[in-house]
């Protein structure tokens, strides 16, 4: 996956659109459809996850927490602590389910993240 910026800890919206995410096993368990940023800070706040489901069916979408994201270095690619069956079993992503924040507890209590608007220097 490249860079926008090689020598900078920065990358384009763009190579994240479709980058493929991976398991702690190295598994890849889906692609980055989309970033959500709260308008207010500039944060991201979730990646929207294409995920394929069971032996690629049941294609379907998840927000996974920004914060459950790590990038791997070593092998240039985001890596996540979820299983193929936690994504399975996780709530799926609906354009209007981002309206509550009922969703987004639940999502977070899923993923073992604390939310972002906890915390310090919490806003949103």
């Amino acid at each position: 996956m490249g860079t926008a910026y090689p020598k900078l800890d920065l990358i384009s919206s763009e190579h994240l659109e479709g980058a493929a995410v991976y398991d702690a096993n190295g598994k890849q368990i889906g692609k980055i459809d989309r970033l959500l940023i709260d308008k207010t800070s500039g944060q991201v706040r979730y990646a929207i996850l294409d995920f394929g489901g069971f032996m690629g069916l049941r294609h379907r979408a998840h927000a996974l927490p920004w914060a459950s994201l790590s990038y791997d270095r070593q092998h240039d690619r985001y890596s996540a602590d979820v299983s193929e069956e936690a994504l399975e079993a996780a709530p799926e992503f609906t354009a209007s389910g981002l309206m509550s924040r009922e969703w987004e507890s639940l999502v977070h209590q899923h993923y073992k993240t604390p939310p972002y608007w906890e915390g310090e220097g919490a806003a949103g």
